[in-house]
This record gives structure tokens, C-alpha cells and sequence, in this order.
């Protein structure tokens, strides 16, 4: 009978203490988790600040009780393992609520510790009401804090996932809200030029957004507490929630003698084994590949961790089933908008070296002769020459999930840019275009791929010449360019080009744009079969306007 002690539950060590139930009715499985809580939805905490998800006990997944009556798992809250010993394949534990501490033996280790709120070592950083958010506990204290009759203000410190969430959950809450974040932009996983429409859904929303900015330190006032920021920047508030990241809980495995990043996170192989045998590691303290780069990574998903609890349990039980690597797949609500992206953004492609190509999109969520037709955006970038797909970036106010999830399932099946356009994907009014926006991305990919058409970019606009030795061609209508238009192009509408064509130099290579890139292609291939050398603004006038103006 194999023994197997997992330590940590919530997503890797539940799923993990489960599968090997499922797998092994005989093993004897111990699981401990030093909070009073084994599983619980850590991506729900926020909604319960904002009273989307009503009830506190919606927020546990599985009890002590419910995994001992299905699944016959010894679990142990209270209780936190503070030493391995590998040699004697047993663990150290302390029970708080016992006042003792004892050793359990294991013949396999699974280790899910996960990963800790960030807590920079900055001045006032520790005063009370000044907050984080992982577990019930802490999502209890926010609620508390936030409950307050004297809580008018708060101050979000940190663009990420969590911190976005908070920001937008505060304010349905009744708070006044500030968020500051030392990037551009939010959701690093973003591109600034897809991020800029999150920014404005913020503002739009009363979030007061500080960005390139961060935190300096805290102060405690008579009335409240006061962030300052690195900028210089004063703002009082009544709470502060730290989202600024987190970092692994590997100060056990470290202690044990398991190899570790150079950021601390353990080190395992394609089986999740850790370098002392006996021993894997699964969830947010882990060091993974990058599928799409094969680099290595720190990507802290819900998702990936389920999935490496469930393959660990099956290798510790004799498996030998491979993990293979983790393409950042996410997706975050913004009040009245979704983001979503999945495996490399432009920014991280170009870090690593890779050459990479782009278009963007502005396309529909379903077919708009059908009420109710809402725009996303849409990016996607691949490698140029070979057209390996990279990733892809949407956002929307709805059908942003199912493209992105198409696009991460091409990603993780090898597709190239071009198999895009042969997806047969699900079509009726109420629910799509019978093109879908993915099918539109491969069709502008491969149009680039095999040269029927020349891109470029909204950073390209403000370096082109305005000395007249090229054309900037806005195809426009004369109603949308009265509402703005980019310094130095000329106006004549698509379906005047053939009529109006020697007004446009032939000597000349031709900048086109439109709204959204499309009517512009319509006029570029116009012009291409009359002899012009041409090149259409990806995403039009629309994305140029959103990055430049941010």
C-alpha cells in the first residue's frame, strides 16, 4: 500500500489528493494544509468583496469532511508541515490548534505550497488596514475593513489580475477607488495597444488609474492612511489592498535540499519530479516551460496547477505521464468588458528573440443583421516566415473567451497562422458571423504571408513623412473624418477610389487606413491592381486612436 502526503491543498494539492483516490482505492493519502481551509475558489474572493457571489460558503469547494466521506483523504487543516526529512521520507508538522508537533511517514511527496502575496519591505507597509488577498481569512478582513462606516476611499496598488478585480469589486462596493501600477498599462499579459481599452473601462468606470507609477510608502493619519506613490503623488484613503504579485512558498523545499530558481521557485521535470526522489511539485511554486517559447517561466493559473495536481498523483502511483509546459491562457472582467489572451504577447515574443508579425482585428461578436452584435478586439501574432502561431489577445464586451480559446487550442495541436482559416467553427446569427474572427485573422495572416498585402502599424504613424513623398489615404467616409482624423492624410472614400484615382500619384508608395483596416484593404487591393506600391494600418483608425491616446 502506497502512502502519499501532499502538502497544501486548494488547486494542485486537492486535485491531486483526488486523483490518486480515483487511481488508488488502497493508498493511504494524507493531506495538510496549515490554513483552516482546503479548498476553496481563490478566483472568487474578489466577487465576494463586491457581492456578485452572495454567499461566504459558496467560496469553499471541498471540506475535511467532504473529502474524508468521497474520497477517504486524511485531511489535516491547522497543521503545517516546517521540515522535510528525504532521508526518513517523513515530514514535520505542527497542529496549531493541538499545541504539538509530530512526524509523518510518506513514501511519495506531493508539495503544493503555492505562492504568497508580494510585501515589499517599504515604509508603513504593515499598517493596519493595509491589506492582501489569497485566502477566506483575508478576504474576510477586506470585507471587514471595507464594511467600515469611516471607509469611504481605497487604493489598489497593482494592475494584475487580482488587482484589477479588486478595483472593479471595491467600486461596486460604494468605494472610491485608485489604482496604481508601476506599467503603462494593466494585465501584464496584455500588449499596451490591447491594454489602452481596459484603461479607458477603468477610468470610464470611476477608477482613478495612476500608471508608471508605484508605491513609495504608506503613512497613518488622523483620519485615515495616506499612499504615496514614486511620482510624488499624495492620495488618502481608508484601505489599502497590496496586489502587486506574488512569489513562491519554497522556503520548505529549499530547506529539504530541492533545487530552486534563481526566483525561488522549485524545480521539477516533465513528471513534476523534484530533484530528491519521492518528491514532486505542483501549482504556483513551480518553476514551468513556456509552450509556445520553451522557456522557462512562472505563470500562476488556476488551470495548469489542476491539471499538475492530477498528473503528479498519477506519477507518484507508478504513471509516468508528462507535463507538457504552460501557455498562459487567462481571462479577466473589467466591468463591462472581458480580456483574454493566450501564449505569447508582442512584448514577451520580442524578448525572446523571436521575429514576430502581428495584424489586428475589429470584428463583431455574432452576426450583426441579428440584435445585439457587440465589437471585440482582436490580436494576433505569429512568426514571420513560417507563420508558427505565437498568441493571440481579445478584448470585448462579450464573445472574447470562445476566440481565445479557439486560438489556445490551435496553439497547443502546433497550428501554423494559416490554419485559421480553415477552422470550421460554429455558426448561426445569434451566435456568430459566418466568417468567424478567428477565420478573419487567418485570412489577413495569410494574406501577409504570401504578400497580398503590406502592413503596418499604429507606432509606424507618427514616423511616416508628411514632406509628400508618400500618400496618407484616409478612406473614410467625409461624416467619419469630420469626428477626427490623423494629421497629414487625405480623405477619399473607398468607393471613390477607381472614380478619383488620378488624384493619387502613381510614383508614390500609399498609406491607407479606414476604421478598422478592412474597407482600407478593399481600397489597397484597388490600387495594387492599378500599379501602387501600398500598405493598410492594421486595425485602422480605431486601434491608432486608442494607442495614442491611451
Amino acid at each position: 500500500m502506497t502512502k502519499i502526503v501532499v502538502v497544501g491543498g486548494v488547486a494542485g494539492g486537492a486535485s491531486a489528493a483526488c486523483r490518486a483516490r480515483r487511481l488508488d482505492e488502497k493508498a493511504q493519502i494524507v493531506l495538510f494544509e496549515k490554513g483552516p481551509y482546503v479548498s476553496f475558489a481563490n478566483c472568487g474572493l474578489p466577487y465576494y468583496v463586491g457581492g456578485a457571489i452572495e454567499q461566504r460558503a459558496k467560496l469553499s469547494v471541498q471540506t475535511p469532511q467532504s473529502l474524508n466521506a468521497r474520497f477517504n483523504i486524511d485531511v489535516r487543516v491547522g497543521c503545517e508541515v516546517v521540515r522535510i526529512d528525504a532521508q526518513a521520507h517523513e515530514v514535520e508538522v505542527r497542529d496549531a490548534a493541538k499545541g504539538i508537533t509530530y512526524c509523518e511517514s510518506y513514501d511519495k511527496l506531493v508539495l503544493s505550497p503555492g505562492a504568497e502575496p508580494v510585501r515589499p519591505n517599504l515604509p508603513g507597509i504593515n499598517l493596519a488596514g493595509v491589506l492582501t488577498v489569497r485566502s477566506i481569512p483575508d478576504i474576510d478582513r477586506v470585507c471587514e475593513a471595507a464594511s467600515g462606516a469611516q471607509t469611504k476611499r481605497a487604493v489598489v496598488v497593482g494592475g494584475g489580475f487580482v488587482g484589477v478585480e479588486m478595483a472593479e469589486n471595491l467600486v461596486d462596493r460604494g468605494l472610491e477607488v485608485s489604482l496604481v501600477e508601476m506599467s503603462s498599462h494593466v494585465i501584464a499579459s496584455l500588449d499596451y495597444d490591447m491594454a489602452v481599452d481596459l484603461n479607458r473601462e477603468l477610468r470610464a468606470n470611476g477608477v482613478h488609474l495612476y500608471l508608471q507609477e508605484g508605491l513609495a510608502s504608506i503613512e497613518q493619519r488622523a483620519n485615515g492612511l495616506e499612499v504615496h506613490t514614486t511620482e510624488g503623488k499624495s492620495l488618502p484613503c481608508d484601505l489599502v489592498i497590496l496586489a502587486i504579485g506574488v512569489r513562491p512558498e519554497s522556503s520548505l523545499a529549499q530547506a529539504a535540499g530541492i533545487a530552486c530558481g534563481p526566483r525561488g521557485h522549485i524545480l521539477v521535470d516533465d513528471q513534476l519530479r523534484t530533484n530528491v526522489p519521492n518528491i514532486y511539485a505542483v501549482g504556483d511554486a513551480i518553476q514551468v516551460t513556456n509552450f509556445v517559447s520553451g522557456a522557462d517561466a512562472a505563470i500562476p493559473l488556476a488551470g495548469p496547477a489542476n491539471r499538475q495536481g492530477r498528473l503528479a498523483a498519477e506519477n507518484a502511483l507508478g504513471g509516468a505521464r508528462t507535463y507538457t509546459g504552460t501557455q498562459g491562457s487567462s481571462i479577466v472582467k473589467v466591468f463591462g468588458l472581458a480580456a483574454a489572451s493566450t501564449g505569447l504577447s508582442e512584448d514577451a515574443a520580442r524578448a525572446q528573440g523571436i521575429d514576430v508579425d502581428k495584424t489586428y482585428l475589429t470584428q463583431p461578436s455574432h452576426a450583426t443583421y441579428y440584435p445585439g452584435a457587440k465589437n471585440m478586439g482582436l490580436k494576433v501574432l505569429w512568426e514571420k516566415g513560417t507563420g508558427r502561431l505565437l498568441g493571440a489577445q481579445a478584448v470585448g464586451p462579450e464573445g472574447v473567451d470562445k476566440r481565445i480559446d479557439v486560438v489556445a487550442t490551435a496553439i497547443r495541436f502546433g497550428a501554423n497562422v494559416r490554419d485559421l482559416v480553415s477552422l470550421e467553427l460554429c455558426y448561426a446569427p445569434p451566435f456568430n458571423s459566418a466568417k468567424d474572427p478567428v477565420n478573419m485573422a487567418g485570412f489577413v495572416a495569410e494574406n501577409v504571408l504570401c504578400g497580398k498585402l503590406r502592413q503596418f502599424f499604429p507606432e509606424d504613424v507618427a514616423g511616416l513623412p508628411r514632406d509628400g513623398s508618400v500618400t496618407l489615404l484616409d478612406v473614410r467616409t467625409p461624416a467619419e473624418c469630420s469626428r477626427g482624423m490623423i494629421d497629414g492624410f487625405v480623405n477619399i472614400p473607398v468607393d471613390e477610389i477607381r472614380a478619383r484615382v488620378n488624384e493619387i500619384p502613381a510614383n508614390k508608395p500609399v498609406y491607407l487606413h479606414c476604421k478598422s483596416g478592412q474597407r482600407s484593404y478593399i481600397a489597397y487591393r484597388i490600387l495594387v491592381g492599378l500599379g501602387y506600391e501600398c500598405y493598410n494600418l492594421a486595425g485602422g483608425y480605431d486601434r491608432w486612436s486608442a494607442v495614442t491616446q491611451g
